[in-house]
């Protein structure tokens, strides 16, 4: 076996594509300073001192804490707020063109199925996994990998499209084609 990059091929050649949401299909404006202050705060009021972490570090400090249902329903009241005000990004008029669709998002479910249905969507995507619908976040392959259960898709024939170095790298350890959402093709190290 050899590994080697290659190209990865037009999105039409795939049976099915997972969309990345926030920044791929839609942007959900939400001021991630703010939000950050305000899980800080939970962490204030339960007497541990979280000044200067950035918000997936208090994620995880949330898991090690005890914290992550209040810290979950902190961030989901934003994500849920700018999913209702969330604006179509070109890429949306994309979507429901494909054999099997999907959403695989770093935002919450729930945010995730508001903004599909906001911006007339929700039809065309056959699943949608999100920060919380599975106990690990991307760039771990899970939610990718749990995404294609649902819509009963083998990873080799799926490509995931997304807009952070994060999105690549779960589709790389979940052995998907990745493309930006931009256009650039991402290499992908395939097996011979």
């Amino acid at each position: 076996m050899t590994n080697h990059p290659t190209q990865v091929p037009p999105l039409e050649e795939f049976d099915a594509v997972v969309w990345d949401l926030d920044g791929t299909i839609v942007h959900l404006p939400v001021d991630w300073e703010i939000v950050t202050g305000d899980v800080a705060t939970v962490f204030e009021n339960a007497g541990i001192d979280a000044a200067g972490i950035d918000l997936w570090e208090l994620l995880e400090l949330a898991d090690e804490s005890g914290l992550r249902d209040d810290v979950e329903t902190v961030i989901a009241s934003h994500e849920r707020d700018g999913a209702q005000r969330s604006e179509r990004l070109p890429h949306a008029d994309e979507v429901g063109q494909y054999q099997a669709e999907g959403v695989c998002s770093l935002n919450c479910e729930d945010a995730c199925r508001t903004a599909l249905d906001v911006h007339g969507l929700d039809p065309h995507v056959d699943a949608v996994v999100g920060r919380d619908t599975v106990a690990t976040r991307k760039p771990d392959p899970e939610p990718l990998l749990e995404t294609l259960r649902q819509i009963d898709v083998d990873p080799a024939d799926a490509v995931f499209v997304g807009d952070s170095q994060r999105d690549e790298e779960a589709a790389r350890r979940a052995g998907v084609a990745f493309r930006y959402v931009d256009g650039r093709s991402a290499t992908s190290t395939v097996s011979e």
